[in-house]
């Protein structure tokens, strides 16, 4: 059995929610668990679950971060149940975050290009997710920039915290980035009020972690 949880994207500086961000667990004897190949889950789950949340969402805010990896990415149903979801959804905007996660198939960028452009010919959003790590890096993702609205950086990826010196360095070269591009920069992974409060210092406004609101199961 498969669900997908919500977590909120907000905007620290006015306090608003801009969108949550959609995250499919699987039922475990151990409860609730990211599955363990996203790429094994059957599209038509995928695409049934899809409608089922964003139809409960539509009218609560103005956007949808939904993770895929780039398998997924190319997979026809997929693509075609998240165009139909768009239509469903207008004028709230999915955004599909092209995730580090390593698939079986090794997906060349000039492979995923067609479909983002598909996805933003019909209104969608793409967001390079966990940028830094995994096949997210700085190399990775340079041909797909163009079609891109938004980077995310997750904290979570990596040993560090906020607090070490290092891992705030890695964290403003991608704000600067984002910046550079014209790009939006949403940081995930702030866990507690230290934090939220060293994130302020840092000018960083759209922001995502257990601080603001866990992943939860909507409300039947």
């Amino acid at each position: 059995m498969y669900k997908y949880f919500v977590q909120p994207i907000l905007n620290k500086y006015n306090q608003t929610l801009i969108g949550y961000e959609l995250l499919l667990k699987q039922k475990t004897e151990n409860g609730w668990r990211p599955p363990a190949s996203f790429t094994d889950i059957p599209p038509k789950i995928v695409a049934g679950l899809l409608f089922e949340t964003t139809s409960q969402l539509k009218l609560k805010i103005g956007s949808l971060s939904l993770n895929l990896n780039r398998s997924q990415m190319i997979n026809p149903d997929i693509v075609a149940a998240l165009l139909a979801a768009q239509d469903q959804l207008r004028p709230v905007r999915i955004k599909i975050e092209i995730t580090e996660e390593k698939t079986d198939a090794s997906i060349t960028n000039q492979q995923l290009i067609p479909i983002l452009r598909q996805f933003s010919d019909h209104g969608m959003e793409i967001s390079l997710d966990d940028v830094g790590s995994g096949r997210n890096l700085l190399a990775q993702i340079k041909q797909l920039l163009p079609y891109a609205h938004e980077i995310k950086f997750a904290l979570q990826n990596f040993d560090g915290t906020i607090h070490d010196p290092l891992m705030q360095a890695e964290v403003i070269f991608w704000r600067n980035f984002a910046d550079q591009h014209r790009l939006r920069f949403i940081l995930e992974g702030i866990e507690n009020q230290d934090d939220d409060e060293l994130v302020d210092d840092m000018k960083i406004d759209l922001r995502q972690g257990y601080y603001y609101g866990k992943p939860h199961p909507l409300a039947v």
